[in-house]
């Protein structure tokens, strides 16, 4: 049977280690801890650090001209260059047949942002820079030149430069 000290001989005990000095009082409450818990040993845990899961995305279809009603969602946007032209490079992966998906990708020209912001005496933000690739990318679904691209190969891309940047921010009331 296992007996236990009475509530008063306890807080005697506290209240004389508690007027030691503060390096007593820390070696007490380790000591103290150590015989209230559970030993484990410190070799590697039994379970393995989990892999950081991936984003939920939201899956969104588009109902092309063609037909087609296609399904994507925005993967990542980067700044980029393609030769010497910097922009910005925003990746959707698409699906046509629900079974397979493919990476494609929107290059959005800094010299049109330029062009444009110079033009109208501000840039355009970033949402409205991220609007502006999701309309030519609904352009691209339109004209049908959304198609996977052969393995091995880099994945397919549409542009947006100073010929068809003031169209698509029109489609965007800007």
């Amino acid at each position: 049977m296992l007996q236990s000290q009475s509530p008063q001989r306890i807080s005697v005990h506290f209240r004389s280690k508690l007027e030691l000095g503060f390096e007593d009082s820390v070696s007490f409450w380790n000591r103290l801890s150590c015989k209230s818990c559970v030993d484990f040993s410190r070799r590697g845990s039994n379970n393995p650090p989990m892999p950081r899961p991936d984003a939920v995305r939201r899956v969104k279809s588009y109902s092309a001209a063609d037909g087609y009603v296609y399904q994507y969602y925005f993967f990542e946007g980067n700044r980029a260059h393609r030769g010497v032209s910097h922009g910005g490079e925003f990746t959707y992966v698409v699906s046509a047949d629900r079974h397979s998906a493919f990476p494609f990708k929107i290059f959005v020209m800094q010299s049109a942002l330029d062009a444009w912001a110079k033009i109208n005496g501000r840039p355009l933000s970033s949402s409205e820079e991220y609007a502006v690739a999701k309309m030519r990318l609904f352009q691209a679904f339109d004209e049908g030149s959304v198609q996977a691209s052969p393995a091995g190969q880099p994945a397919g891309e549409v542009v947006v430069d100073e010929s068809n940047l003031e169209e698509l921010l029109g489609r965007l009331g800007i």
